[in-house]
């Protein structure tokens, strides 16, 4: 099986056969079950497909149209990020709604309904979706629209590519002065102080974001680095992007990421800065996309591979439930070097699936260590189903079929729309474990 149908964690590994589209006109395969497969930047494993096929998009990366007046970008669904990135920039143009990767397919990021940094502002990806056509497994193609197909349209952002192939997007771009961010970086004490200065920032701020130290015990729990920014003005030089990309040149026969290279890593990084606050404008590349300046950075997990957890849980029981979170992960004697904190808006998602909604959401990654990882989250799921929270697909290789139908609703409707020969290993293991 060639490593461009592996999922981005590497955990869990299947077995399973490969078919790349090359023409949007293409036919798909008949008599088979199989799977859409962006740029396979999942996590877990929602874009793969045991024992079966995945049907890939990587070859569709044609632009069809772009409007630099307006902002309008038609794009085949294999169009990454980047590319879209390399063309409108310049222009004056940006993508709305970015994760933190730029290697993300375009219809990746409507099947998973990507989210950034300025949730609270923009909504996810889907929100400034306009059109897509999808291509069912019996043939039939269907443009979908807020107001043509309007629930399959719903059902397909969101829906993990559990609708059909996502043949082309078009999307609404935003328009800024400056690609360059005007970025605040805070050295923040704990939890209580995160929210705080999240509250504070919403308004004046359309990036917020922080890092922090899981590890962390005590009055210093949930302590990092807030981040907020903006577009910079038209005036402002823009800086370089980055100096020459660092590379993961091989799998190490172990994981990287252990007790003491985390508390190593996590106490360098929270005191790297020495003031209360730091000021700067930087390249929008270092900012949205850190770890995109590491190639195959996901080997440093070993040959096991790594999960990352990411939940939501409502405003109201945010703040116990993270610090419960942390407690019980420093309990654990495990840890996460990438723990990224955020707060959702309440502009609704037009998803049927999707993940976030208003609330905090917290995303860990921890490298793979067989019933140790298990048993962990197993006591997280307690906090997040408590709390009447949610876990993002797109990240998880881990959640309950119960536990899914409480955090997603919408399931059964969803199956309505669900493309009767597509599935995935995600939708076998929550929705039809018996199969």
């Amino acid at each position: 099986m060639s490593d461009k149908y592996v999922s981005w964690g590497r955990y869990p590994f299947k077995n399973q056969k490969g078919v790349d589209l090359l023409w949007r006109d293409d036919q798909l395969p008949v008599n088979t079950n199989f799977l859409p497969q962006g740029n396979a930047r999942s996590y877990g494993d929602c874009c793969m497909n045991a024992d079966g096929m995945v049907v890939s998009t990587h070859n569709l990366k044609h632009f069809i149209s772009f409007d630099p007046e307006t902002g309008v970008l038609r794009c085949e669904a294999g169009v990454l990020l980047k590319d879209i990135l390399d063309v409108v920039e310049p222009q004056g143009w940006f993508v709305p709604v970015t994760p933190g990767t730029k290697f993300v397919s375009v219809g990746g990021a409507v099947a998973n309904d990507v989210h950034g940094k300025n949730h609270h502002v923009a909504g996810t990806f889907g929100c400034h979706v306009r059109s897509f056509e999808l291509l069912r497994s019996d043939g039939a193609r269907m443009v979908c629209s807020p107001s043509e197909n309007p629930e399959m349209f719903s059902a397909t952002i969101g829906g993990l590519g559990l609708t059909g192939v996502i043949v082309w997007v078009e999307i609404q771009l935003k328009k800024i002065a400056n690609s360059a961010i005007d970025l605040e970086t805070i050295k923040y004490s704990n939890l209580n102080e995160f929210f705080s200065l999240s509250a504070e920032s919403d308004a004046n701020y359309e990036y917020t974001v922080a890092w922090i130290d899981c590890l962390a015990r005590g009055e210093q729990l949930g302590r990092g680095h807030f981040m907020r920014g903006n577009h910079a003005s038209g005036n402002r030089k823009k800086p370089s992007r980055r100096s020459l990309p660092l590379t993961v040149p091989i799998d190490p026969p172990v994981s990287l990421v252990n007790a003491f290279s985390l508390k190593l890593m996590n106490a360098l990084y929270y005191n790297r800065q020495r003031t209360r606050s730091k000021q700067t404008i930087v390249h929008y590349d270092p900012f949205f996309y850190p770890l995109d300046g590491v190639k195959n950075w996901n080997r440093v997990y070993g040959p096991k591979g790594f999960l990352q957890y990411q939940f939501v849980v409502p405003a109201e029981n945010s703040a116990d439930a993270i610090r419960e979170t942390l407690d019980r992960i420093s309990a654990a004697n495990c840890g996460s070097f990438l723990a990224v904190l955020k707060v959702f808006g309440d502009k609704p998602s037009p998803g049927m699936l999707s993940f976030p909604r208003p609330g905090a959401t917290l995303a860990l990654d921890f490298p793979f260590q067989g019933e140790k990882t298990h048993a962990l989250f197993n006591q997280l799921d307690e906090i997040v189903v408590q709390a009447n929270g949610a876990i993002y697909p797109a990240k998880d290789a881990h959640m309950k079929p119960a536990h899914f139908r409480q955090y997603y609703p919408n399931a059964e409707r969803f199956k309505e729309f669900k493309d009767p020969n597509i599935t995935s290993s995600f939708w076998q293991r929550v929705m039809e474990p018996s199969a």
